[in-house]
């Protein structure tokens, strides 16, 4: 009773007034009749007020997001189905579901006619032109007597996910250079002829195939072990994102670091689809949730552009290199760079040492203060250094600058003299006649 009367509205606050202020004027003046009108004006907020706060109503809640991953600017549903578990029938139900502000405003509904074993479900849309990880509930309801005078509140505490990623565009098939060892054109080609001396185990990580897992030593270690055959004509690649508050301009989803994420979505979904195996770098290093998996491009691209999604400006000077020093890393390389100044130059020169082909869209930072401040001088200086590079601005397309990019490797192709060679097709499991296993 005393949550109910704390719940009481404008409108009941105002009932209880008139009815204690027409009682008291009925005893001054002498007015019984008034003095009736009082009791009957104060008595009904407090009958409201304890009907509803003895009303038993359980309510079930089931909220499902569909579909959980979307692309910035694609619109997702939301449907909550309600159920009335309780016996006893409620009044007016005002359903109100929390968002964060860039999913647009909170939905609100009314619903009426609750009895025992009441079921509804409601629908709404949400969009947003932001990327990230966003958590939609809890739902609010409130309960409101038919008069609206007590209104009492409940809160659902469970949350369902949604991740925004950022936008994407197709590109081109551009020749990305690089060796059999890894980074090479060719898609990657099961290595069946190994013996069991090729075989190693790492530990699982989300998205491997249960298929691989090593039983044997899973038991011995005491974790899940996935049995990982070595397959030296395996396509891999390296994703490098420089998100550093330091290589960056501008704010919000106009900034430079917005355009940089999202060429790293779209090159990873493009490297994906060709058939590399991508792993994600950014300026603090790798993660080992996005380290490379044998999966297929379907699912190495969903949990890419998921960790693209969440990526926040970091605020540190210099690049982690501790990626580089790891097995495996002479790839194909992709960076995707902002601002660059002579700290950084050792640690690129250190990166495409250690890639099989380095490749480079630089981010024109500068143009995003001002188109006439723009300059091409940090993509020459990688150009120096031995990188395929291009210059991305504000108003370029970025397939055009991707087409650049393939254009760029024929010119010095040409210019040493080589004629790049036709596909080489080698049957699966099979090794190049003249080449060795390592």
């Amino acid at each position: 009773m005393r949550e109910a009367l704390s719940g009481l509205t404008v409108r009941g606050r105002a009932f209880v007034a008139a009815g204690v202020t027409a009682i008291v004027c009925a005893i001054v003046l002498g007015q019984p009749s008034l003095s009736r009108v009082g009791v009957l004006v104060l008595a009904l907020p407090l009958v409201s007020a304890f009907f509803i706060g003895r009303s038993r109503y359980r309510l079930a809640l089931v909220r499902t997001v569909n579909p959980q991953l979307v692309t910035a600017g694609q619109p997702a549903s939301v449907n909550l189905a309600l159920t009335n578990e309780g016996r006893t029938p409620s009044g007016v139900l005002l359903l109100e579901d929390h968002l964060p502000y860039v999913l647009g405003t909170r939905p609100r509904f009314v619903l009426e006619g609750i009895g025992h074993g009441w079921h509804r479900e409601v629908t709404y849309q949400i969009r947003s032109d932001v990327r990230g990880r966003f958590e939609i509930g809890p739902v609010t309801v409130r309960v409101k007597d038919p008069f609206g005078l007590v209104e009492l509140g409940r809160a659902f505490r469970t949350t369902v996910p949604l991740t925004v990623t950022p936008r994407t565009v197709p590109l081109t098939h551009i020749p990305l250079g690089g060796a059999w060892t890894g980074s090479g054109d060719n898609r990657p080609r099961a290595f069946a002829m190994g013996s069991a001396e090729d075989v190693t185990v790492r530990e699982y990580r989300r998205g491997d195939d249960l298929r691989r897992v090593h039983w044997r030593s899973s038991a011995r270690v005491g974790e899940l072990m996935v049995r990982r055959e070595e397959q030296p004509w395996e396509s891999r690649a390296t994703l490098f994102l420089d998100n550093r508050v330091v290589a960056h301009r501008g704010q919000g989803i106009a900034s430079s670091l917005e355009a940089a994420v999202s060429a790293a979505a779209s090159i990873a979904v493009h490297l994906s689809k060709r058939g590399f195996t991508v792993r994600l770098v950014t300026a603090a290093g790798e993660d080992s949730a996005n380290d490379w998996h044998s999966r297929d491009a379907d699912l190495n691209t969903g949990p890419l552009l998921e960790a693209l999604a969440v990526v926040q400006p970091l605020p540190r000077p210099s690049l982690d290199t501790g990626w580089l020093t790891e097995a495996g890393g002479d790839g194909l390389l992709v960076a995707v760079l902002g601002h660059v100044d002579q700290r950084d130059v050792p640690i690129l020169r250190r990166m495409h040492a250690h890639s099989g082909s380095a490749l480079a869209v630089v981010v024109d930072v500068d143009a995003w203060l001002s188109p006439q401040a723009g300059g091409r001088d940090a993509s020459m200086m990688l150009t120096q250094q031995g990188w395929r590079s291009v210059s991305l601005g504000p108003a370029d397309r970025l397939g055009a600058v991707w087409d650049e990019l393939g254009r760029r490797h024929t010119q010095s192709s040409r210019s040493r003299g080589v004629v790049p060679a036709a596909p080489v097709s080698v049957p699966t499991g099979a090794v190049p006649e003249g080449e060795g296993v390592a």
